[in-house]
């Protein structure tokens, strides 16, 4: 790719998220539903292409609709690179609390989020294996897309496209990102009915109302946490150039650790008989894991003091929206219209495990406010974090839960495996190599233990709540 290309790619990316914007805020029903920009913006891009005005325009004289074949090609292939830099800002800048710490102020969100993460899974699994390929024909990796578009989201999804494409599923690229698009809207609306429904049987109160302006805060991407930074100890430092250097090393990290344990796949177990597995693995779940092991490594020889939590937030979140407008507007409705049964199968079972960790787990493992924290869990389950965070804020605005410290406590012991994290990077090709059915028993066994743990651990029967 030429670079000016990529430039102009680049800045009609930008315009679009400032189009969709604007179109966020001059819509009293976007507001409400909190729909955020980058994803009006996607679908704009999508309109203008070759699935939109492509089509509509006769003779086939716009054949890529606005776009031309550069863009498009430098938009398909910035997902596979923005998604590292949006894990590596996960958690850079953030102070690490000791495992301990974190299972005392968030032990039941850990337990259902688990539970509910390790659910889609086997639900998803079970779909395909009993129904879907039997039905369809589809590729049993498509077991795996509920936790990949739900929990995951647009950006896990995209971040995929090459695993995707390399295992023999292109399509299933199109239907996460479709899955990941319904999530986000589903997740906002249905919340907003439970929030609702909480208020009428009494088990939240009447909560305030929030402003059109921590709305849009609530949605944003970039804004994801309240952290402010601390600011920087030497002012000579120029700090956006600096934290872009900690983000380079965190992927750099990642991909000595991913390079390393390719080779040691390779020279161990291939010999054994095992598939090559790590081969297929992207780079944004190393680089995740870089990020937190540079900043242990800041907090003890003091460079984590150069890292601006807030700057971190903004760097993560303007790849993110990058991201998702580049992944919507390379989506193909072709692919989603053929594939159309799979994904409402999908998608309702993934709403009906979701409900079902709302309205039956969550009363069970969380030992007080069970509606506020099992939201939290349900909103990351429909649309990642973001929705999550989104509809804590809206059923208890000024935290009386403790939901929201307790919710960000857990992404510390969840987003490593799931939800973006290692296990999903992993479970396309371990259903590729080994078959549904083995991935299916795993899973499913990860999940009956969750449960068992958690209602043993924090259920209406456990010790912690009968000596209360």
């Amino acid at each position: 790719m030429e670079a000016d290309s990529v430039l102009v790619a680049v800045l009609v990316l930008a315009l679009l998220i400032l189009l969709g914007k604007w179109i966020r805020r001059s819509s009293r029903v976007l507001g409400r539903l909190y729909v955020p920009s980058a994803i009006l913006a996607g679908v704009l891009a999508l309109l203008a292409g070759p699935q939109g005005l492509g089509r509509l325009v006769p003779d086939d004289r716009l054949p890529t609709g606005l776009w031309s074949e550069a863009m498009l090609d430098t938009w398909s292939a910035m997902p596979g690179l923005l998604i590292s830099v949006v894990f590596a800002t996960l958690f850079l800048g953030k102070a690490i609390a000791p495992p301990g710490e974190i299972w005392e102020k968030a032990g039941p969100m850990v337990v259902h989020g688990q539970a509910l993460a390790w659910g889609q899974y086997v639900v998803g699994l079970l779909l395909v294996v009993l129904l879907l390929r039997p039905w369809t024909g589809i590729d049993p990796m498509a077991g795996a897309l509920i936790e990949i578009g739900f929990e995951g989201g647009h950006g896990t999804a995209a971040g995929l496209g090459d695993t995707f494409r390399e295992l023999g599923f292109a399509s299933g690229l199109d239907l996460a990102l479709g899955m990941a698009t319904v999530g986000v809207v589903g997740g906002v609306l249905m919340g907003t009915i439970l929030i609702n429904w909480a208020v009428w049987r009494g088990h939240l109160e009447p909560p305030d109302e929030v402003s059109d302006d921590e709305a849009e805060a609530m949605s944003s991407p970039e804004l994801l946490e309240e952290e402010k930074g601390r600011g920087f100890t030497d002012k000579a430092l120029e700090p956006l150039s600096i934290h872009l250097g900690f983000v380079a090393v965190a992927i750099g990290v990642g991909w000595l650790l991913l390079e390393a344990l390719i080779l040691a796949e390779r020279h161990l177990l291939v010999p054994l008989g095992w598939p090559e597995l790590m081969e297929h693995i992207p780079l944004f779940p190393l680089a995740m894991v870089g990020g937190v092991l540079t900043q242990l490594v800041g907090m003890k020889t003091g460079f984590a003091e150069l890292i601006d939590r807030g700057l971190m937030n903004r760097i993560g979140g303007l790849s993110l929206d990058l991201l998702i407008v580049a992944a919507l507007g390379t989506l193909s409705l072709d692919v989603l219209g053929e594939n159309l049964p799979v994904l409402v199968v999908l998608i309702l079972g993934g709403i009906a495990w979701n409900l079902f960790g709302f309205w039956i787990l969550a009363r069970l493992l969380f030992p007080e406010n069970w509606v506020a924290n099992g939201l939290a869990n349900f909103g990351q389950g429909m649309g990642m974090t973001v929705v999550g965070l989104l509809l804590v804020r809206m059923a208890d605005p000024r935290n009386r839960s403790g939901a929201m410290e307790a919710f960000g406590y857990k992404q510390l012991l969840f987003e490593p495996v799931v939800g973006g994290g290692l296990f999903t990077a992993a479970s396309l090709p371990l259903i590729y190599e080994f078959g549904p059915v083995p991935v299916l028993a795993g899973t499913g066994a990860l999940m009956v233990g969750w449960l068992l743990f958690g209602l043993w651990r924090f259920g209406p029967w456990s010790n912690r709540n009968t000596s209360s």
